[in-house]
C-alpha cells in the first residue's frame, strides 16, 4: 500500500493552521480596557480595586521589567449568544518564550475573587457555559511583566529589578469575549491525537495506514469554508479509528497532573507566590469540568504562601484534596537541593513538609518527590524510611551526559543499607503534554520491560505556565484505551507506586549509593556567599537549639523560642531550594539571600546570647573567661577571648569550660631556614617557601611527609571556565586542559608568633583580583588552617586550591549527610570518569592502608580528586573548588569580597575528620557563662550527636538525634546530664516507636553503620 502520510501531513497542517484552529472561536467582541500601573512591588487585589484606572487600548506597550499592571476588562455578552459557551480570551502580549518565562496574569471577578491564571497555552476565562445573553462582564487582570532572562546564556541586567531598566516589555494584543465552538474544539483534539500517533507508528504498520486513511476521510468530509457546519461530520469520520482499543500488552501510563514550580529561579521569591497562586487557581477550576483530574503538588512552602496570600484559592485546594482531585506529594518543605543541605537540615525538610501536609490537609504523604534536583545523596533512603516514607521519585537523571541509568524502577539502597522503592519516569520529562512522541518514548525507553508494565507521567506546564490544561485532559480521555498507544490512566502517584511495587517490587533491581547527576557539577560552587550563608545558618541553628534547650532545662522560667526557631528553620529550608542553594538563580534571588542570611545570623546570635546570658545570671560568672563548645566532641584548642587575647581551653562536648593558663602539648615555634619559614607545634612541621606555598608538611607523630615529592601544597590554580551551556550550573571536563598556577606572591610574612599560634600571611594578585591567605598553626592542633580573603574580580574563571598528597588512594571518602561515601580516584569506567567534580560537606579524605589525610572546609562543597605520578611513585591530588565567575543568569556572580577557611589534616582517620570538620565549622564561643556540663555525652568516637532540642509538640521533652559516623558498628552508653523519667526511640517526626531502657550510666545504644537514631527524653 502506498503511504500517503507526507501528503496528508501537508494538507492537514495547512487546514489546521489556516481554517480549523481559527474556527474554534466562532464570534468575538472586544472588551473595554483600563489600566492602573502599580508603582513599586505587587499589591493585593483589595488595594488594586481602589486604584486609579485610565483608559487603555490594545496595541499599547506596557510593563517595565518586574512591574505589575492591573487591567479592568469590561463588556457585555451579546443577546444573540444565549445558549452558547462564552469565554473571555486574553492575550496581554505573550511572546514565543514559552509558558512561565514571560508575562503572566491572574484574573479576578469584580468582587476580587480569584478565578484563574492566564498563560500562553491557557488564555481563556469562563463566562457562561451556556451563557444567557446580556450578562455584564467585569474582570480584573493582575498582569506581571516578568522578563525572559535566559537567552542563549548571554549576560543580562534583566535579572534584578535594580538593574533591569524601565523599557516596556510587552504590547497588549487582545481582550475579547468569544464563543467557543465545542465541536470544532473537539475536532482539533481528535486530529492532534491521531496525527501525532500516526507519526510515531512505523510506516509498515496497518494501524499507521488506518490513521492516514481516516484523516484523509476527515479532510474530505470537512468544508474548510464552513468548518463549524461540517465539523460534526469530520469528527464522525475519525470516530471509528479513535474507538479501537489498545493491545493487551500495551504499556500502562499512570498520569498525574503536575506543575513543577521552582520556588525561585529566573524570578524572585515574591513572584513564586503569584506563580503558585495562578497555577493552583487553574487546577482547582479545571477540576470542576474534569472530575478525573488528579494534580500532584509538592513543596509545603508554596501551599503556605497561597494560604497566606490567597485564602480563596486555599479553600479550593482543601476541597480538591477532599474530593480526590489534588494529591499533596513530596513530603518536603521545598524541593531542595539534595547534595549540599546538612544532615539535620535534610531531616527538617522532611519533618516540616510531612507535618504541614498532615496538619493542614490531613494527608500522610508517602513519597519523596524531587524530579529536578541535581543529584541525590545516599542518605536519603534512611531518612525517608525513618519518616514513614515508602517511595522516591526523580526525573533529572535523564539529563546525564555520559551514562544512562540502567533501570527506571528499582530499589535504591542508602549508605546504611536501607532501601526505598524508586521510580525514574522513562518519559524523560516532568512537563508532559500527552504528545504521542512522549508516550512512545516512555514505552520504548522503559528499561524494565518484560517484568514491569507501567510507568508514571507527570503532565502539565510548569514554572508558572499554569499546570494541566483542558486540552491535556481531553487528550488523556482519548488515549485511555487507544490502539497503537500506551494506555493512559490519570491517577494519584500513590496508586502508581502501590501497583508498581506489587507487580515488580520483589524482583526489582538494586542501585546502591548516591544518584550522581552527570551534569550541573558547578552547582557545588557557584554563588559562594549563598552556600556560606547556608552552612553558617545550619551550624548556628545547632548552637541556638542546644543552648536554648540547656537554658530551658536548667532554668524553669526560661522560655524556649519555639516560634522563632520554627520560622528561621523554614527560612533556611526555603533557601535550600534546588535553584537557590546551588547558585543557579538570577541576581535578585542571591542578593536577597545574602540579606536574609545576615538577618538569620543576627537572630540566631540573639537566641544564643539570650540563652547564655540567662544561664550566667542564674549561676553567676567566675573570674576566668568561659568558652562554649557546641560540638559533640571534647576539644583542646587555642581560642580568642574578649579583647582579642588568645587563651587555651580544654572543654567537654556540648558544654563550657574556663580558659586555662596551661597548654596541652608543645608550644608553637617559628624558625627561618633556607627552605623558608618553619612552623612547628610538636604535631606538624610546616615549611612555607618564598612563594608562600607549602614546600613541606611533616606529620611528626607518624614520621612521614604529607606532600608528594617535588610538589607544593596550597597551590592556587586558575582555569578558564566556559561550559558548553548552563553557565551557572556546569563545569565541563575540558576546563582542565588549561590552567595557570598562581605562584607569584606579592608578600610572604610572619604576622603572628607566639607559643599559642603562628601565622604566615601570603598576599597574591592576579588579573584584577587579590587574595590574602593566613597559614595558621595553633598549639595542640593536628591541622593547618588556611584563612582566606579574596577580592574576586575575574570573568569566566574557576579558582582551585590544590594539595598534591603522598598517599596512594584508590578512592576518596567524602562526608555527606549522616555519614560518608567512597568514590574511585581512577577513571576505569565511564561512570568513574563522569565524577570529575564531586560534592563533600565538611571534609574529604584520601588514604592508603594505615594512613589518611583529610582536607576540611567551612563553606566549600565542590572538589576534585585525581591520581598524579610523582618522582617516587603515585600520589593523590585533592583540590577544593573555591570560586567561579559565570555570567548567566547572574552576570556578576561571585564578584566581590569573600572570606572562608579550609584546612589540611594529616594522619586523619574518619573519626578525626568528623571531629575536626565539626570543630572548623563550630568555632568555640567565648562568653560570660557558667561552667556547663553536657546534657548528653558519650566517649565513643563514632557516635556523633547531630542535634539537641526540645520536642516540636512543645511538651518539654528533649529530642536528641545522633548517628554512627565511621561506617562501622557502635556500642556505647549515652550519658544523661539531667534527670530523665522516660526515654523513647522515635521516628524522624519525633513519634515514639519503643521505649529505651535507662541504666545507671545512661542509655545503652547499639548502632549499625551510619544508623540514625532519634531519642525523646522526658525530664523527671
Amino acid at each position: 500500500m502506498h503511504d500517503d502520510r507526507a501528503l496528508v501531513d501537508g494538507r492537514l497542517e495547512r487546514a489546521l493552521r489556516q481554517f480549523i484552529r481559527p474556527a474554534q472561536y466562532a464570534d468575538r467582541v472586544p472588551l473595554t480596557l483600563s489600566v492602573w500601573h502599580v508603582p513599586g512591588e505587587p499589591v493585593p487585589v483589595a488595594e488594586a480595586r481602589k486604584g486609579t484606572y485610565e483608559p487603555f487600548a490594545t496595541g499599547t506597550p506596557w510593563g517595565s521589567p518586574w512591574s505589575t499592571s492591573w487591567f479592568r476588562l469590561e463588556g457585555a455578552v451579546p443577546d444573540a449568544w444565549a445558549g452558547r459557551r462564552v469565554e473571555a480570551v486574553i492575550d496581554p502580549g505573550f511572546t514565543g518564550d514559552g509558558p512561565g518565562f514571560q508575562a503572566e496574569g491572574m484574573v479576578y471577578d469584580a468582587r476580587g475573587i480569584p478565578l484563574k491564571g492566564i498563560h500562553p497555552r491557557n488564555r481563556h476565562v469562563p463566562v457562561g457555559a451556556p451563557a444567557s445573553g446580556g450578562e455584564q462582564v467585569s474582570l480584573l487582570l493582575e498582569a506581571a511583566a516578568n522578563p525572559a532572562v535566559l537567552h542563549d546564556y548571554e549576560p543580562t541586567l534583566l535579572g534584578d529589578v535594580l538593574t533591569a531598566g524601565d523599557r516596556p516589555l510587552y504590547t497588549f494584543a487582545s481582550a475579547e469575549l468569544a464563543v467557543l465552538d465545542e465541536t470544532v474544539w473537539h475536532l482539533v483534539l481528535d486530529i492532534e491525537v491521531l496525527s501525532e500517533l500516526m507519526r510515531e507508528l512505523p510506516a509498515d504498520r496497518t494501524r499507521h495506514h488506518e490513521i492516514v486513511r481516516s484523516l484523509e476521510d476527515m479532510l474530505d468530509a470537512l468544508d474548510l469554508h464552513d468548518v463549524a457546519g461540517t465539523a460534526a461530520a469530520a469528527r464522525a469520520a475519525l470516530a471509528g479509528t479513535l474507538s479501537r482499543p489498545a493491545s493487551a500488552s500495551a504499556h500502562r501510563i499512570s498520569a498525574a497532573g503536575h506543575a513543577h514550580i521552582d520556588s525561585a529561579w529566573l524570578w524572585p521569591l515574591r513572584e513564586t507566590v503569584r506563580k503558585a497562586s495562578r497555577t493552583f487557581a487553574n487546577v482547582t477550576a479545571l477540576a470542576a469540568d474534569y472530575p478525573e483530574l488528579v494534580f500532584a503538588c509538592s513543596q509545603a512552602q508554596q501551599y503556605t504562601w497561597v494560604k497566606e496570600h490567597q485564602p480563596h484559592i486555599w479553600e479550593r485546594i482543601k476541597k480538591a484534596v477532599a474530593d480526590g482531585n489534588w494529591a499533596p506529594v513530596g513530603s518536603m518543605w521545598v524541593e531542595s537541593d539534595a547534595n549540599m543541605p546538612g544532615g539535620e537540615a535534610l531531616a527538617r525538610q522532611i519533618v516540616h513538609g510531612r507535618r504541614f501536609f498532615a496538619e493542614e490537609l490531613g494527608v500522610q504523604t508517602e513519597e519523596i518527590w524531587l524530579p529536578d534536583s541535581f543529584g541525590y545523596t545516599a542518605a536519603f533512603p534512611q531518612l525517608a524510611k525513618l519518616a514513614g516514607i515508602k517511595w522516591f521519585l526523580t526525573q533529572k537523571l535523564s539529563w546525564n551526559q555520559a551514562n544512562k541509568m540502567p533501570h527506571h524502577t528499582f530499589w535504591w539502597e542508602g549508605i546504611d543499607g536501607t532501601r526505598v522503592f524508586t521510580h525514574f519516569p522513562p518519559v524523560d520529562t516532568y512537563n508532559a503534554q500527552f504528545h504521542a512522541r512522549e508516550l512512545a518514548h516512555a514505552e520504548q525507553n522503559f528499561a524494565d520491560k518484560g517484568r514491569a508494565t507501567r510507568s508514571l507521567v507527570p503532565f502539565g506546564w510548569g514554572d508558572g505556565g499554569g499546570g494541566p490544561t483542558r486540552e491535556m485532559l481531553e487528550k488523556a480521555r482519548r488515549l485511555r484505551d487507544l490502539e497503537g498507544s500506551p494506555r493512559v490512566e490519570i491517577e494519584k502517584p500513590s496508586a502508581f507506586f502501590t501497583a508498581a511495587e506489587e507487580e515488580y517490587g520483589p524482583q526489582a533491581p538494586v542501585w546502591s549509593g548516591e544518584l550522581y547527576l552527570e551534569l550541573h557539577r558547578a552547582t557545588y560552587t557557584t554563588q559562594a556567599k549563598t552556600k556560606q550563608g547556608n552552612r553558617r545558618s545550619e551550624h548556628l541553628l545547632r548552637e541556638a537549639e542546644l543552648w536554648a534547650t540547656t537554658a530551658a532545662l536548667r532554668l524553669p522560667d526560661q522560655p524556649y523560642p519555639y516560634d522563632t526557631l520554627d520560622r528561621i528553620w523554614k527560612t533556611v529550608l526555603l533557601h535550600q531550594f534546588h535553584d537557590i542553594l546551588p547558585g543557579s538563580s538570577i541576581a535578585w534571588v542571591h542578593r536577597e539571600a545574602r540579606d536574609t542570611y545576615a538577618r538569620v545570623r543576627e537572630e540566631l546570635e540573639a537566641i544564643i546570647g539570650d540563652s547564655v546570658a540567662a544561664l550566667a545570671r542564674t549561676a553567676g560568672g567566675g573570674d576566668r573567661p568561659m568558652v562554649l563548645n557546641a560540638s559533640p566532641y571534647g576539644r583542646s584548642e587555642v581560642v580568642r577571648i574578649e579583647g582579642g587575647a588568645l587563651g587555651f581551653v580544654d572543654v567537654p562536648p556540648l558544654a563550657s569550660a574556663p580558659v586555662t593558663d596551661s597548654v596541652t602539648g608543645s608550644p608553637v615555634t617559628v624558625t627561618w631556614e633556607a627552605a623558608g619559614i618553619v612552623l612547628d607545634n610538636g604535631l606538624l612541621r610546616v615549611v612555607v617557601d618564598g612563594d608562600g606555598l607549602l614546600s613541606s608538611v611533616r606529620d611528626l607523630a607518624a614520621g612521614r611527609e604529607v606532600l608528594a615529592p617535588g610538589s607544593r601544597g596550597n597551590l592556587l590554580q586558575l582555569h578558564p571556565d566556559h561550559p558548553n551551556q548552563w553557565d551557572a550550573w556546569d563545569i565541563d571536563q575540558h576546563y582542565r586542559r588549561r590552567h595557570t598556577d598562581l605562584t607569584d606572591a606579592e608578600s610572604v610574612e610572619l604576622v603572628e608568633e607566639g607559643p599559642l599560634r603562628a601565622v604566615v600571611r601570603v598576599v597574591r594578585t592576579f588579573g584584577k583580583s587579590r587574595i590574602t591567605q593566613d597559614l595558621l598553626l595553633s598549639a595542640a592542633s593536628p591541622r593547618l588552617d588556611v584563612v582566606t580573603e579574596v577580592d574576586w574580580q575575574e570573568s569566566e574563571k574557576v579558582l582551585k586550591a590544590a594539595f598534591p598528597l603522598d598517599v596512594h588512594a584508590e578512592r576518596s571518602t567524602a562526608e555527606i549527610q549522616f555519614g560518608h561515601v567512597h568514590r574511585p580516584t581512577h577513571t576505569n569506567t565511564s561512570w568513574d570518569a563522569a565524577r570529575f567534580e564531586i560534592c563533600a560537606h565538611r571534609w574529604l579524605r584520601v588514604a592508603e592502608p594505615g594512613y589518611g589525610i583529610a582536607v576540611l572546609n567551612d563553606s566549600t562543597y565542590g572538589h576534585d580528586v585525581t591520581r598524579a605520578e610523582h618522582r617516587d611513585g603515585l600520589g593523590t591530588t585533592v583540590r577544593l573548588t573555591l570560586l567561579r565567575a559565570p555570567h548567566s543568569p547572574d552576570p556578576e556572580t561571585d564578584l566581590g569580597s569573600h572570606r572562608f577557611s579550609y584546612a589540611l589534616l594529616p594522619g586523619a582517620g574518619v573519626t578525626q575528620a568528623v571531629r575536626e570538620g565539626l570543630a572548623l565549622n563550630l568555632p568555640l564561643r567565648a562568653a560570660a557563662a557558667p561552667e556547663l556540663t553536657p546534657l548528653v555525652s558519650t566517649d565513643h568516637p563514632a557516635l556523633t550527636v547531630e542535634s539537641v532540642k526540645l520536642a516540636e509538640d512543645r511538651s518539654g521533652d528533649v529530642v536528641v538525634r545522633l548517628y554512627e559516623s565511621a561506617g562501622g558498628r557502635a556500642d556505647a552508653t549515652l550519658r544523661l546530664g539531667f534527670p530523665v523519667a522516660r526515654a523513647q526511640i522515635t521516628d524522624l517526626l519525633e513519634r515514639p516507636l519503643r521505649d529505651a531502657p535507662i541504666g545507671d550510666e545512661g542509655l545503652t545504644i547499639g548502632l549499625r553503620p551510619f544508623q540514625i537514631l532519634t531519642l525523646r527524653l522526658r525530664p523527671a
